[in-house]
């Protein structure tokens, strides 16, 4: 799995660094930090917290290939 976040768009809202706090963190406070590849097995909270982006700035793919979360998908909806 691959991931990218636009960081223009990012406002450090930081809801994703709760629900995934093993991929996204927040460099001495400010900054977001992500690991562009987390391991398969965080598939479920890297979704969940591309949901939770209030921006929709996380972006998730295979390889080079990035799609964001359908527009007007409720971010506790359960994408199949």
């Amino acid at each position: 799995m691959r991931i990218l976040v636009d960081l223009n768009r990012c406002q450090s809202y930081g809801q994703c660094c709760f629900a995934s706090p093993h991929v996204f963190r927040f460099h001495n406070g400010e900054a977001l930090e992500y690991d562009p590849a987390p391991d398969d097995a965080l598939r479920e909270q890297v979704v969940r917290a591309a949901r939770a982006c209030p921006v929709q700035a996380i972006y998730i793919g295979l390889d080079d290939a990035y799609e964001a979360l359908p527009e007007g998908e409720h971010h506790d909806q359960q994408h199949q």
